[in-house]
């Protein structure tokens, strides 16, 4: 694990509050929020937020691994285009996003949640969920890839709010 902060890079922003019945922060996620072929199910977890900054026009909600052996980390889940007045997210909303928001293709070419999938004895992989809160209404980025999106919350984003759950797999 390289435990690097893949946010470190990006501009501060001012932080509001996100919150989760499903998953606890710094804590291990729950099955549901693990994959398939590890014994899960591939849910999205429950996300609520309050406090974003004056200004918000829209959220993008993300979820990424930048634990995974690769050079750019592992993203999980994007959806761009989330209406201001929506403030949270049931559990499985990744399968019916709101009206309005666009979902974008994970790295391993999934539109919905892909749950927490780290190689067997690579370690503890942090599963970054993050709410970016943004100043306009609609981000152009239909069909592109969640770094493309984020590369767009660098001029955009206006506030962020994370939460981190764990998942290790251990070699049998």
């Amino acid at each position: 694990m390289l435990n690097r902060d893949p946010y470190a890079d990006l501009p501060e922003l001012p932080t509001f509050t996100l919150t989760s019945e499903d998953i606890t922060d710094g804590q291990p996620l729950p099955t549901a929020q693990v994959t398939e072929s590890l014994g899960g199910s591939d849910t999205s977890p429950q996300l609520s937020w309050s406090g974003a900054p004056e200004g918000t026009k829209s959220y993008v909600v993300t979820c990424f691994d930048p634990d995974a052996p690769t050079p750019s980390g592992y993203w999980h889940w994007c959806v761009s285009n989330i209406p201001a007045d929506v403030t949270s997210l049931d559990t499985g909303a990744a399968a019916q996003p709101p009206q309005g928001a666009t979902t974008h293709r994970t790295d391993g070419g999934s539109d919905a949640f892909e749950g927490a999938a780290p190689p067997p004895g690579h370690g503890a992989h942090r599963y970054i969920f993050c709410v970016t809160a943004v100043d306009t209404d609609h981000l152009d980025v239909e069909g592109a890839s969640p770094a493309v999106v984020n590369f767009n919350l660098f001029f955009h984003g206006i506030g962020r709010a994370m939460l981190t759950g764990t998942h290790e797999e251990t070699e049998d």
